[in-house]
């Protein structure tokens, strides 16, 4: 689950333009109703659903299909240093994926737990 932080925290609108996905946001801003909670929607080439992550908010998706292709408007340009993940499997957070996730980099792996947050 990614996100990036201050003045760099981006507002992401995500579509599925080929195959399917279920895309996830983890609200992560402090003092909202929300915070903590996720939401997940499956989007598809099929269903034409978007999903649009505010800023403040982690956001993640595993493929439902082979040769799955994303693609995302973001408001500010990637910045390393503001950089942010939580692990997709915390059981603090809780996310119902609708199916197993297989393959993760060894940097998401790291990401620390909500808790920590």
């Amino acid at each position: 689950m990614h996100f990036q932080t201050g003045v760099h925290a981006e507002v992401k609108l995500v579509r599925c333009a080929r195959g399917g996905l279920f895309d996830v946001i983890v609200d992560l801003r402090k003092g909202s109703p929300s915070f903590g909670k996720w939401f997940g929607a499956e989007l598809s080439a099929a269903n034409g659903v978007q999903m649009y992550a505010p800023a403040g908010c982690a956001h993640g998706f595993v493929t439902l299909a082979d040769e799955t292709e994303a693609t995302y408007l973001v408001s500010q340009p990637y910045a390393p240093g503001a950089e942010g993940g939580l692990r997709f499997d915390d059981p603090a957070i809780g996310i119902e994926w609708p199916a197993p996730i297989d393959v993760v980099s060894d940097k998401d792996r790291a990401w620390p737990d909500f808790v920590s947050f």
